[in-house]
């Protein structure tokens, strides 16, 4: 009896790790997952309009955004509990020092900011107001990066070209203090002295949007020679917003090179152990 209690409690503990898990499935999300997607959306549309004035003043709003509000953090709290429960079938996170690893898990501390700060202003109270809690609601983002792909793809591309992006973004931020030195000097101390160049932090406002290619006007040079340097800086920025997205373009498209061929190698296999073909290691 107590074998057989057993059983059905690992059936069911397998049967939501499959429901739960995108890794566990081989295509397509589940039904459960579809509804966390539907919640997390709707959480988002709720928090832009949760800041409309027209609307957070009548009573019946708040009321329903609160009711709202109140089910979401309830549907995660319990998500976030059974994914921990959940994930102790597979070995490295069993047990409770398992439990552990999985709980300091990227996605589970996101999981658990997405409701864990609002549960506990709800139960408690006074304190923290509950609206400058809720750019915590962003960690929900992350829920959503669990179940799309092309999320991890990006992730290994940016992983992939690190070491490429640093240098790029050394350059820049290099450029970016050369040019707010020279404007220092030829708009702040010489020339017509401008207010907004008369020292190097107030020219690095203007350098970051110039070589951004921004350009919001409201930080010029007046000075012919500044002026000259300034249309070199301006041109130089084309330079250094192509330079990084270049980089990442290369990283993206061998990552998702890598992982196609990974998918047909897998598939060559799977076809030839179900043809009964043995694969030659030096073809490998």
């Amino acid at each position: 009896m107590v074998v057989h209690q057993i059983a059905v409690q690992q059936g069911f503990r397998h049967k939501l790790y499959m429901e739960l898990v995108p890794e566990a499935r081989e295509h397509g999300i589940s039904r459960v997952n579809w509804l966390i997607i539907a919640i997390v959306l709707l959480s988002f549309l709720t928090l832009a309009l949760e800041t409309e004035p027209t609307l957070t003043a009548q009573p019946e709003w708040r009321a329903a955004f609160h009711a709202f509000n109140v089910f979401v953090v309830t549907v995660f709290a319990v998500e976030y509990v059974v994914r921990v429960y959940i994930h102790g079938l597979k070995e490295e996170y069993s047990g409770f020092a398992g439990h552990l690893r999985y709980m300091t898990r990227f996605y589970s501390i996101a999981d658990l900011l997405a409701f864990l700060p609002e549960l506990i202003v709800m139960i408690l109270g006074g304190g923290v107001p509950l609206v400058a809690l809720r750019v915590f609601r962003l960690f929900r983002l992350i829920k959503l990066a669990r179940f799309v792909p092309a999320f991890d793809v990006l992730g290994a591309a940016v992983r992939r070209a690190g070491s490429q992006l640093l240098t790029t973004l050394a350059m820049a931020l290099a450029l970016v203090y050369v040019s707010a030195v020279a404007l220092y000097f030829i708009e702040g101390v010489g020339g017509k002295q401008q207010e907004t160049f008369q020292s190097i932090p107030r020219a690095i406002w203007w350098a970051i949007a110039t070589l951004t290619t921004v350009g919001y006007g409201d930080v010029y040079p007046v000075t012919p020679l500044g002026r000259a340097f300034a249309s070199v800086i301006a041109l130089a920025g084309i330079g250094v917003v192509a330079l990084p997205a270049g980089v990442f373009a290369s990283a993206f498209s061998d990552e998702l090179r890598e992982r196609e061929l990974a998918k047909l190698e897998h598939r060559v296999e799977v076809a030839e152990e179900a043809a009964g073909i043995t694969p030659d290691p030096e073809d490998r």
